[in-house]
């Protein structure tokens, strides 16, 4: 981090990976709390010389820089007071002649966590939002299960008869996949003998025990439900857009199902069939095709990997498939060990279920190793849509993934395409148009770029490179970007009507007529719109529980459409922050309530 990219934090606010300390005089205590979640979550950036004042952070300079520095770097390679050794990377700045410090704290492997206190695995904590929190029991145990040297999915079970616990059925369908697509191997016709020499089950002493993947895969449902109390997957169909549901309301077509991997995998395609977006047939013995469309590949790698990577240990959790209207969501007891970025690159990736993802590849019903993410990157860009959505949590141990049915550039886009005067090459101007989208706030990473189907971190940082020598981007450090202040206020004028857009001649005083084609969603805005009000006051005026669509489909239009405005426009994400009507937006709400 350097020191242009601390500035542009310190106008924000703390968030996951971010946390400042006053430490004016020494280390505080509770330092050592953040970096115990920052190691047990993905990394984060510990700051001292900063307080909080007024719900703003103001820059207040450490008095004796060399001695708090010393203290806390002896502290965290000492080993005494935290379980591991910790290499920060300590960065000093001096701003206004004033000391501040920046330590970069790493994620901790998998084999090393928990990190923790004062030698008390209880006293780990993890990250949530801008504060650290003390693990539960439940989260405790997830870190030690996937700290284990003996994976989970491969241990034997000696409490599970072998001769019983399988579905034969299941078992000679693998076998038929496996001979199809492996014609080199000899081939076992024998079920146990097959899952024997694949090491779905194991000789102990004089006895044959069968796997937890073996179990998990292809056992009778029984067994199945023995091992696993809690449903491998929970799939749900919601003809509604995402914001107009809630938990009250019921689902159109859900089933959970209890059965082996395979069979609930065999169920899901079954149900996919019914509502895909371009109808196709599929080999009932394969469960592939030869002619897949991007949407097939997207939903068929996400459910794959929902059903390949979860915590099958963790009996509390269970996996889901959310359809919406305008989404899918995949979520997933268990993080992946991955950063985001990592899982867009092409590299074999450490996981969770070695024995259940071998089992799926040698059948051919996932990509080769590491580009299950990349393959729905780039299948969902090739329709033309906004990348998918990632959160990997590694604090809760958990992972989303969202498709989302929107397209990347509209006529808008388009339009401002052609009235900047910059030609841009296709990936250039979706790299633009995603800077454009309002849940990206006008900032873009690397990371980000590569999510638009772009192959190497190097070729993502030519294309951004070029969009500032355009000056249609400025630097904000070396992987992220930020939309130039002008060209965002540029494109925000020129929003289509069905991105809010208000028409007709305002100018300080009403003139003339106001167009009232405004979105209902912004007129449902106007409506609640009294005085300086929050962000999250509006949304709650709105009864919204969900805050990316809030700012997608109304705080983001109303302010397009210059019907309403903040208070702080040099501070975006100020604390601070306020919205209140504009006179064109009064000029609306007066003929709405008239």
């Amino acid at each position: 981090m350097n020191q242009e990219e601390l500035l542009a934090r310190l106008n924000g606010i703390e968030w996951n990976d971010f946390e400042c300390k006053r430490a004016r005089n020494g280390v505080p205590e509770d330092a050592y709390m953040t970096v115990s979640a920052f190691a047990n979550s993905s990394g984060g950036w510990l700051v001292f010389g900063v307080s909080e004042r007024d719900g703003q952070l103001e820059i207040t300079g450490i008095e004796s820089p060399d001695k708090v520095q010393n203290d806390f770097l002896a502290v965290l390679r000492g080993g005494k007071k935290l379980n591991v050794l910790i290499a920060v990377e300590p960065h000093r700045y001096e701003v206004e002649g004033k000391h501040v410090f920046a330590f970069h704290v790493p994620e901790a492997t998998r084999s090393d966590k928990p990190v923790y206190l004062k030698g008390d695995p209880r006293q780990s904590y993890i990250r949530r939002g801008a504060g650290d929190e003390k693990c539960t029991q439940s989260e405790l145990e997830r870190f030690l299960r996937d700290a284990a040297q003996e994976r989970y999915d491969g241990a034997a079970l000696p409490d599970i008869p072998v001769e019983h616990c399988f579905d034969l059925d299941t078992v000679r369908w693998y076998q038929a996949q496996f001979h199809r697509r492996n014609q080199e191997h000899a081939e076992i016709s024998d079920p146990v003998e097959f899952l024997l020499n694949w090491n779905f089950i194991i000789e102990q002493g004089n006895s044959m025990l069968p796997t937890r993947a073996g179990v998990l895969l292809f056992g009778e449902g029984r067994y199945v439900r023995q091992l696993l109390p809690r449903p491998v997957l929970d799939y749900q169909r919601i003809d509604v857009p995402f914001d107009q549901w809630s938990a009250e309301h019921r689902w159109h077509d859900r089933y959970v199902f209890e059965e082996n991997i395979f069979r609930s995998w065999q169920g899901l395609v079954s149900r996919y069939m019914r509502i895909a977006e371009h109808p196709f047939s599929i080999d009932p013995a394969t469960l592939r095709r030869n002619d897949d469309p991007p949407d097939y590949v997207a939903f068929r790698e996400a459910a794959i990997n929902l059903l390949i990577h979860q915590d099958y240990g963790d009996h509390g959790r269970k996996a889901s498939i959310r359809m919406f209207s305008d989404r899918t969501i995949f979520w997933n007891p268990g993080d992946a060990f991955a950063t985001e970025a990592e899982l867009l690159e092409p590299t074999e990736k450490e996981v969770r279920n070695p024995s259940i993802v071998k089992a799926f590849r040698r059948i051919g019903l996932s990509d080769q190793a590491g580009t299950g993410i990349r393959a729905i990157f780039h299948n969902w860009h090739e329709l033309g849509r906004v990348p998918p959505l990632l959160n990997n949590d590694k604090g809760r141990k958990e992972f989303e993934l969202v498709l989302i049915n929107k397209a990347l550039i509209n006529d808008a886009m388009e339009r401002f395409r052609r009235d900047i005067g910059v030609s841009l090459l296709p990936e250039q101007a979706d790299a633009l148009a995603l800077a454009l989208e309002p849940s990206k706030e006008g900032r873009i990473s690397l990371t980000d770029i590569r999510g638009l189907g772009i192959n190497t971190t190097r070729q993502a940082k030519q294309i951004a490179e070029f969009l500032v020598r355009q000056q249609l981007l400025e630097p904000v450090g070396d992987t992220l970007f930020e939309l130039k202040a002008p060209l965002k206020h540029r494109f925000l004028e020129r929003a289509e009507p069905s991105t809010g857009e208000v028409t007709g001649e305002v100018t300080g005083e009403v003139t003339g007529e106001v167009s009232e084609k405004v979105s209902e969603e912004v007129q449902k805005l106007l409506s609640v719109m009294t005085g300086e009000m929050k962000r999250a006051e509006i949304q709650a005026a709105l009864g919204l529980k969900h805050e990316d669509h809030f700012r997608d489909a109304y705080l983001s239009p109303a302010l397009a459409s210059d019907v309403i405005e903040m208070t702080v426009p040099d501070k975006p994400r100020s604390s601070k922050q306020r919205y209140r009507l504009t006179t064109r937006g009064r000029a609306l709400q007066g003929k709405e309530q008239s």
